[in-house]
């Protein structure tokens, strides 16, 4: 057997000898590594470097180029060029291909039996490794190539008929916002999804929000919580979907009414499809590893969403990658996963305090921390401001000098502090976006439910609140004054 592989390795490497025009061809299925002889990976280096420096491939440079790390002759070169090439190469490449994606599997086989038997490994890392291992081996594919006009064209053109066939309804998952909408035509399969913002512009709330929408649409909504507690995120989505002000929630103290308010809407989240990971640590191929379980488990997930993205953790060692590196792959592989699931992904992102010191603090594309692979991997790029949250940061900050400077007594300091109003503008800057126009699209911020909404939603959560209902879903309502009280 390896006599035969061997022979075939030569015959594709005495085509690119005798044909030097047909190497970029091999190149785009092989690799050195897929070869299995230590002289058939020099020579294949030696003709990638010749190429890089525009050098002839013959049998004399390439003797050059490949003693500068194994002792080869040319009579070596010579015995490889004496095999017959063929006109099929394409054959024989993909069987090299073959082979060598065999040879990584039977080493990752005894890597899982080395580490299996260590006494102080973990299964779960050794799962994790093994899981990216394998991803990566099956992106090694040969059969893929150019797709023709007519079969692009076909594709595109049938694309379009769908959408037409849909009379200008949403094409992809409903944002909650009649705006975004329209711009993103929602957020679509294979998308990232970039939410940036400072600390305390409700960043969080933000993607609540947006999942209560999906939720109501019958749709599963996946999310990764890495700095906040399950527990916290459902509490939240309670107050904001029974109309219950948070604070109320949080401490216990609410009336009969608002328990019920709340227990409707408890009941009607249990009977939703979403499912919450507070696992403080996660990395790109343990997120690939749950998505897969959980979308054969349960097909209706159709958008996932991390908070956030800083706190993932990438498969290089962060003791000696540089950190901007670390991003740059967690964003790129958030989006390979994307388009492998074909599913939106959003993912949460801080931003650089140096957008502290403009005047004008909307943030800009170059705030996003280790902001050049974020913006080159997005397809879509939103960034959350509230004006009013940095009016009541600048009071804070102006009392507590007056206090340290002793020039305020209590009575002063109440009547300049600043609160910002219950309800209150705010802007989703839509930074970046692959498919059509970037704008900035003005919403509501009610901070009594920490609920984003439309500016024409908001009077409906007024009038919700004064008629003893919730909402379940986009403006729609149920009321609670009939029937006895549901139960958890």
């Amino acid at each position: 057997m390896q006599d035969i592989e061997s022979k075939i390795e030569r015959v594709v490497l005495s085509a690119i000898l005798f044909s030097p025009d047909k190497f970029d061809e091999i190149c785009d299925s092989l690799g050195a590594q897929d070869f299995s002889l230590p002289l058939h990976v020099a020579m294949f280096k030696a003709c990638e470097n010749l190429r890089k420096k525009e050098m002839p491939i013959t049998p004399e440079f390439l003797c050059i180029e490949m003693q500068k790390h194994i002792q080869v002759s040319l009579d070596d070169i010579a015995l490889i060029a004496a095999e017959s090439p063929i006109a099929d190469i394409d054959t024989y490449a993909t069987m090299i291909k073959n082979s060598a994606i065999k040879r990584h599997l039977f080493s990752l086989a005894s890597f899982m039996r080395d580490e299996s038997i260590k006494a102080d490994s973990n299964a779960q890392n050794i799962l994790a490794e093994v899981e990216q291992k394998v991803y990566n081996l099956s992106l090694q594919d040969t059969s893929s190539a150019f797709r023709n006009a007519y079969e692009v064209v076909e594709s595109t053109m049938q694309l379009i008929k769908d959408n037409k066939a849909k009379h200008g309804a949403l094409k992809g998952i409903d944002t909650g916002f009649q705006e975004l909408n329209f711009v993103t035509t929602g957020f679509n399969g294979g998308e990232l999804i970039i939410i940036g913002a400072r600390p305390a512009m409700g960043k969080t709330a933000l993607i609540l929000s947006m999942t209560l929408k999906i939720l109501s649409s019958g749709k599963g909504v996946a999310i990764f919580s890495l700095e906040m507690p399950a527990e916290q995120l459902m509490t939240r989505m309670l107050s904001a979907k029974s109309m219950v002000p948070l604070q109320h929630v949080r401490s216990g103290s609410m009336d009969d009414n608002e328990f019920t308010q709340l227990s409707k809407a408890a009941q009607d989240l249990c009977e939703t499809n979403i499912y919450i990971d507070d696992n403080s640590y996660l990395t790109l191929a343990g997120l690939r590893t749950k998505l897969r379980k959980l979308k054969a488990k349960d097909p209706s997930v159709s958008i996932v969403m991390i908070d956030y993205l800083q706190l993932m953790s990438g498969m290089a060692n962060t003791n000696t990658t540089a950190r901007h590196e670390i991003i740059a792959e967690i964003s790129r592989g958030l989006k390979n996963l994307a388009r492998e699931l074909k599913i939106p992904i959003i993912a949460l992102s801080q931003l650089n305090r140096s957008l502290e010191g403009r005047d004008d603090k909307r943030p800009i594309l170059s705030d996003l921390r280790e902001s050049g692979s974020i913006e080159q991997d997005a397809d879509v790029i939103v960034f959350l401001y509230r004006h009013e949250a940095y009016k009541e940061q600048e009071s804070r900050q102006r009392i507590a000098k007056q206090k340290k400077e002793q020039k305020q007594d209590s009575k002063v300091e109440i009547e300049e502090r600043y609160k910002a109003p219950e309800v209150h503008e705010a802007e989703l800057i839509l930074a970046k976006n692959r498919n059509g126009e970037t704008r900035t699209i003005k919403i509501e911020y009610n901070s009594r439910y920490t609920l984003f909404v439309d500016k024409n939603e908001e009077k409906e959560i007024k009038m919700a609140t004064q008629t003893n209902t919730i909402l379940v879903g986009d403006i729609q309502t149920i009321s609670l004054n009939e029937g006895a009280l549901p139960q958890l």
